[in-house]
């Protein structure tokens, strides 16, 4: 697996949370049961996922 640095950890974190707050706002005006509401959701999951998996990195080497 490759290694990141904290400071390209940092940038993808800050670039992920923008895009999935970007996405929550659109979801809003997205009729439910849509393809493009379904790919809006599962896009915001994937970001959320992202994020907790980056937040856990940080931490692992900020207590190594």
């Amino acid at each position: 697996m490759n290694t990141y640095t904290t400071t390209e950890l940092t940038e993808a974190r800050r670039s992920i949370d923008s895009t999935l707050h970007k996405c929550e706002k659109a979801l809003l005006k997205l009729t439910p049961g849509k393809s493009q509401h379904t790919l809006t959701t599962r896009r915001i999951k994937a970001f959320q996922i992202a994020l907790e998996l980056i937040n856990r990195e940080l931490e692992s080497t900020n207590n190594s």
